[in-house]
């Protein structure tokens, strides 16, 4: 038996009712002060007041059955190790409490991101460039050093990696999901989303068991603005849910700042859009560093490789690379050393951390 029922027990039943988004709850809330006496209402009345429409009210007078599963559940997240941190909660992110729509509760793995503390998203494309990857990578490890909580969405390419760079220096990372919190999307990053929980917190809105359903990624994007204090757009085609999440931080008084590519590049349109509308320019983690006003003894630089440990065959196969994925048979060709000479080196090259093979037999440098 569950015995009696909790103010928490209704917020949580009502997180629960499809079709009721974060801003339907709101004005829901607002109306009928507590979640107690917004489950005693029918639906044909929320109807009739025009706060729902009539299948979302048939939805909701359906769920009005499941608040003992939904409580039992609820009663049940310690044992998951999950929490659900409402938005009376002292606990709840003070960044959340003043955007639109904010969450009437959140489920978390781990920790939320410390109000007190400087936080910044790293974002941009899925299939992101070799350079992408290396650039988010190492703008995630580089923050991490200087303290600031590295945000983000889990998700393939330039989301993950900036979430890697954070990991690689033990820094604090949270993961904004699409799915329930219980839920790993994409199944690829599974050995991160263990991880991230250790070093900081994995995030939702939805429902436990939720999948990752490409409506709820805009409402997801709006979380991972609204929890950070500058949005940094690593690479990004013009139409893009990146550049949606910029818009979303803009609205909600967040700086947007983007990693500026070559203008042939169609994953660099997006980022030299944002720079021409106004978004501040990344061209070393400096300038994130002086947006947050961090003074540190030394500032961080893009390494550079120390060529003179190099062979003389080394430096020249070295010099024909750049950030630019180069095949095999180009740098042969321009090389003029043999095929298997030149994969020896490159071989070489990559044991000692100057190149990397971004896919089969293309190579790029190493940042």
């Amino acid at each position: 038996m569950i015995g009696a029922f909790t103010e928490r027990d209704y917020l949580y039943w009502l997180c629960q009712v499809p079709q009721l988004g974060a801003v339907t709850i709101q004005v829901l809330l607002e109306r009928y002060g507590t979640c107690e006496s917004i489950y005693h209402i029918e639906g044909i009345r929320l109807a009739e007041e025009k706060l729902l429409n009539r299948p979302a009210a048939a939805c909701f007078d359906g769920m009005k059955a499941r608040l003992e599963e939904t409580t039992r559940e609820y009663r049940n997240l310690p044992a998951r190790g999950i929490r659900f941190i409402a938005y009376t909660d002292e606990e709840y992110p003070e960044r959340l409490r003043h955007i639109y729509g904010r969450p009437a509760g959140l489920y978390v793995k781990g920790r939320l991101p410390d109000d007190g503390r400087p936080s910044a998203a790293i974002i941009g494309a899925r299939a992101a460039s070799s350079y992408g990857l290396q650039i988010a990578q190492m703008l995630g490890a580089s923050l991490s050093r200087a303290g600031v909580q590295i945000i983000s969405g889990m998700a393939l390419g330039v989301d993950g990696a900036g979430h890697e760079g954070a990991l690689m220096e033990d820094g604090d990372t949270y993961a904004l999901l699409g799915s329930g919190v219980d839920v790993c999307y994409p199944r690829t990053h599974l050995n991160m989303y263990l991880q991230i929980p250790r070093r900081g917190g994995v995030i939702s809105e939805f429902p436990l068991g939720s999948r990752a359903l490409k409506a709820h990624f805009p409402m997801r994007n709006r979380l991972i603005s609204g929890l950070s204090d500058v949005i940094i757009v690593v690479e990004a085609r013009e139409r893009s849910g990146s550049l949606i999440t910029a818009e979303l931080a803009l609205e909600q008084g967040r700086e947007v700042m983007a990693v500026p590519g070559r203008v042939t590049e169609d994953l660099s349109r997006g980022c030299n859009q944002l720079i021409r509308q106004g978004a501040g320019i990344v061209t070393s983690p400096d300038d994130i560093l002086e947006y947050f006003q961090i003074k540190r003894e030394k500032m961080l630089r893009l390494p550079k490789k120390n060529e003179n440990a190099l062979a003389k065959k080394e430096k020249i196969v070295y010099s024909l690379l750049d950030l630019q994925p180069k095949f095999i048979d180009q740098v042969v060709e321009e090389s003029g050393l043999p095929l298997g000479e030149c994969m020896t080196i490159l071989l070489e090259l990559e044991l000692k951390g100057y190149v990397m093979q971004p896919t089969g037999h293309y190579y790029v440098k190493k940042i």
